[in-house]
């Protein structure tokens, strides 16, 4: 994600953020250019500091799960992420109330980096074929899981529990779970249908690279789930869980492709430089690229590496677990590469 600043002060200001922590002024980010534009304290209405227009905040605001805004004669009362949002816990339960801040939060990130990329956001309330989000309590329906089914993501309210996903963590033998992977994963699957299914010629390369998803998903789950993930899954999967079938692997890696080029645009927006004083070639990494603006996904893979070996040793040295604690082998690459160049032209 980008750096953005008070529009008053030019101080820095993280996307959550409702006010610069510096000045003061309320902040509100602006999805249609991605700007975090900066407004009075002490005034009722929102004009920029920027722009003489006045806006007014996502109706979640209410909340404290959204800073996001719009043009104050929008008939939209919702931002174009909180659009998506089709079912929302019991919020009177304060438990649950934290619960969605968190989730907010993550889908956010995700719906900016959608855009950026340049994929169409349709709310399934307002289309048939567009995207909605369900955050549910299982409680309320034992039935209840999280997972993708016709354009409607369903994700645990317990997925925002910290406790309770380090134990499902634990018990799945995960290295890895997060809100934000979560996401990226179950998202995965709409866009397969939207980008893949679609058209005849994609899927047969689809198919030559991940495998034919026209298997029996059932049986294949319920395999994985006895048996597990063959032994050498590492030298062709990027996680045990992508190897349960051809739709799982492209969900799973369609998130990394997402963890990959968020990490690297961020780490360009820092100039990020990583030189060890060792002199490893292959450890270098100098970030001097957005991403998104890349055609060759091997300089993006070759910075990554560097990289993320580089805060992850920050993170051993702190005690805490590795921030992208997974091996990208040469088979992955190819699969993330059918992913970049089918993004490319959304660009």
């Amino acid at each position: 994600m980008k750096i953005f600043q008070c529009g008053h002060c030019n101080h820095s200001v993280f996307f959550e953020n409702y006010s610069c922590e510096n000045c003061g002024h309320l902040t509100g980010f602006r999805d249609l250019d991605r700007k975090m534009l900066t407004f009075k304290p002490d005034e009722v209405a929102l004009f920029s500091d920027r722009e003489n227009i006045e806006y007014k905040y996502c109706k979640n605001k209410e909340y404290e799960v959204c800073n996001w805004i719009l043009e104050k004669d929008s008939p939209e009362v919702y931002c174009n992420a909180c659009q998506l949002n089709r079912t929302i816990p019991n919020l009177s339960d304060s438990e649950n109330f934290e619960k969605w801040q968190h989730l907010e939060i993550a889908k956010h990130r995700l719906v900016y980096q959608l855009q950026k990329i340049g994929l169409p956001l349709y709310s399934k309330m307002e289309d048939e074929n567009g995207l909605c989000f369900d955050f549910v309590v299982q409680q309320d329906d034992p039935n209840l899981m999280t997972g993708h089914a016709n354009g409607v993501v369903t994700i645990l309210l317990k997925e925002a529990d910290s406790v309770q996903r380090e134990q499902m963590r634990k018990h799945f033998s995960e290295p890895y779970r997060t809100l934000v992977g979560h996401l990226r994963h179950e998202v995965g699957h709409y866009f397969w249908d939207r980008l893949v299914y679609t058209n005849q010629s994609t899927l047969t390369e689809f198919r030559a690279v991940f495998g034919d998803e026209q298997r029996n998903y059932g049986d294949a789950l319920t395999a994985y789930y006895e048996n597990g993930a063959p032994k050498d899954w590492q030298k062709s999967f990027i996680s045990k869980y992508a190897t349960a079938h051809p739709w799982e692997d492209w969900a799973e890696t369609w998130a990394h492709y997402l963890h990959i080029m968020d990490m690297v645009e961020t780490a360009y927006f820092f100039g990020v430089n990583v030189k060890p004083i060792t002199k490893l070639r292959e450890m270098k990494a100098k970030v001097t690229f957005d991403p998104y603006t890349k055609e060759d996904f091997d300089v993006i893979v070759r910075t990554c590496v560097p990289l993320s070996f580089a805060v992850n040793s920050i993170n051993r040295a702190m005690g805490v677990p590795d921030v992208y604690p997974f091996v990208i082998t040469p088979p992955v690459v190819e699969k993330l590469k059918f992913i970049h160049k089918l993004l490319l032209p959304k660009r």
